[in-house]
């Protein structure tokens, strides 16, 4: 049976995020630049690149790019924004990635492209990878929903419209995970219903799983805008750290 990314990262996906813009893309890419501070033209892996808005990005800040997801919807999709081919785009699993050991002067991982696997060996299998792809003394981000902040705010029912077309979204939080039921319903057709499941993971889990995989933290935000974290109240939780 397969897993629930390998089902919803299609063009229903497009539909239900089309909302995620350029310009916020650049905005938060310039904060990473001043926290990972890539020297000019450094190699750069956006990993879980999805559409590819912070890939096109950082390739426009000057960097030398590599965009890497498992969904081939989203990777067509980013390689239709590419119009100059500036990225350097592959289709593979986060857990095998097919690049070579060291390439890389930095990571990142962003809009909470992580704890999509039920077991922490997975999640681990993830970080090992983006260690051994990134040279010694790379830099790493890893960007994800702060789970204090999440469970408190979290909206539980919402409904809109896209392109004519329904999106019920209803959340919840339960057994250590956060999961989006989304139903999509065209006029007259049939509903499409697709589960997004996140394992839910505090700081500390962070630590640990990031010591594991041979990678060091140094610095953690609560946002794009400079904010310190605050476990309690930042919406964020925004990891910079190192392979030493």
């Amino acid at each position: 049976m397969a897993e629930w990314y390998e089902l919803s990262f299609g063009d229903d996906y497009l539909l239900v995020y089309k909302h995620r813009d350029a310009q916020g893309a650049k905005h938060e890419v310039q904060r990473m630049i001043s926290w990972l501070k890539p020297a000019p033209g450094a190699k750069v892996l956006d990993l879980c690149c999805g559409m590819g808005r912070h890939s096109l990005a950082l390739a426009e800040a000057g960097y030398r790019v590599t965009g890497v997801d498992l969904s081939e919807v989203l990777l067509r999709e980013a390689k239709r924004l590419d119009t100059e081919g500036r990225v350097t785009w592959h289709q593979a699993d986060m857990r095998r990635l097919p690049l070579l050991n060291g390439e890389f002067d930095a990571v990142v991982n962003l809009f909470t492209s992580f704890g999509y696997f039920r077991e922490d060996v997975e999640q681990i299998k993830a970080l090992q990878e983006a260690a051994r792809v990134l040279k010694p003394g790379g830099r790493f981000l890893l960007d994800f929903l702060n789970p204090a902040y999440t469970a408190v705010h979290l909206v539980p029912n919402s409904e809109r419209e896209e392109e004519g077309q329904r999106i019920v979204e209803r959340r919840r939080i339960e057994d250590g995970y956060i999961f989006k039921d989304i139903t999509i319903t065209a006029p007259g057709g049939e509903p499409r219903h697709y589960t997004e499941r996140i394992k839910l993971y505090g700081l500390e889990d962070f630590r640990r799983m990031l010591k594991e995989a041979g990678l060091e933290l140094q610095n953690v935000h609560g946002n794009y805008d400079e904010e310190t974290y605050d476990p309690d109240t930042s919406r964020r939780m925004i990891l910079v750290g190192v392979r030493p």
